[in-house]
């Protein structure tokens, strides 16, 4: 009686030998941040201006196991270094920390640390560059102090509350504005920090430049400038939220704008904001084409 034994590739581990060598890891790392994840989900995470936070974790594990074939491609040619061990130390200093101190920058900061630390330590610096977006996205999911965001938020949702009101105005409605107060008609309208606040544009912020990671494109040209024009492109798409909101309130009723309208209008918000990411990265790739053509007649004359 024989048994068939699954063929197995020298220097190419089957997927159980390699999730029993990132046991450890997995086990060390859940210890550590499941409870943080617990307080994150029952706390913040809960709040709209945080609803980010769980959507970007999300997009950040799928990014490492998109990139987990190209980081073992490069692993192949590479030596673990060293410098992954007070890297490592760094992130487990920055744990204890925030944790015992309650400061969540710090403690949610420094799971970045620790992967690093830990992709340095057994697969080597080329692997971990095939992950350093997947990384660098970690930190958008990163809750700020409440000094910076409160510092920077006032003066966007001022410039919001202004453009939306002189847009509102030019077009016919009867709108006014005090400070970030919007009164259309009968209404009045405080415009929010989840709606014109720091996080909102963080969270643009993220989708462009997830948009850009996936698309890939080649050209210096574009992805520099997409990469500029995210900024305001964020704003725009906060001030058509703004407008959105008080048409809908103008025309409904408060109802109708505190309701399910008003998610509405945030899922509004991030669609637009990825329409016009794709019409400037289109506009972008006609005048980079337009500029080539104009090159290559120029050099034929």
């Amino acid at each position: 009686m024989s048994a068939i034994m699954p063929k197995i590739y020298p220097g190419k581990p089957t997927w159980q030998a390699e999730l029993r060598g990132w046991l450890p890891v997995i086990v060390g790392l859940a210890v550590l941040y499941l409870p943080s994840l617990y307080d994150l989900f029952t706390g913040i995470w809960a709040e709209d201006a945080q609803m980010h936070g769980p959507i970007v974790l999300g997009i950040s594990c799928w990014l490492i196991y998109r990139n987990w074939p190209a980081m073992q491609a490069a692993a192949v040619d590479d030596r673990p270094s060293t410098w992954g061990w007070p890297i490592f130390v760094f992130g487990l200093l920055l744990y204890a920390l925030g944790r015992s101190q309650d400061i969540l920058l710090l403690e949610i900061g420094s799971v970045i640390w620790l992967l690093i630390g830990l992709a340095l330590l057994n697969l080597g610096p080329k692997a971990l560059k095939a992950q350093w977006f997947a990384l660098f996205f970690m930190l958008f999911m990163v809750p700020l102090p409440g000094v910076v965001v409160d510092t920077v938020t006032m003066p966007m949702k001022m410039a919001v509350s202004y453009v939306a009101e002189h847009v509102l105005f030019a077009v016919g409605y009867p709108i006014g504005r005090n400070g970030v107060i919007l009164q259309i008609g009968q209404y009045m309208l405080l415009v929010a920090d989840a709606c014109a606040g720091l996080h909102t544009l963080l969270t643009l912020e993220a989708l462009g430049l997830l948009y850009l990671n996936i698309v890939r494109r080649d050209s210096f040209f574009r992805n520099v400038g997409l990469a500029l024009l995210i900024v305001p492109i964020s704003f725009t798409a906060n001030v058509i939220r703004v407008m959105a909101l008080s048409l809908i309130t103008y025309h409904f009723g408060d109802e109708a704008g505190q309701g399910f309208l008003h998610g509405f209008a945030g899922m509004v918000l991030f669609l637009t904001a990825l329409l016009l990411i794709i019409g400037f990265d289109t506009a972008l790739q006609a005048y980079e084409v337009f500029r080539q053509r104009n090159t290559t007649a120029s050099n034929l004359k």
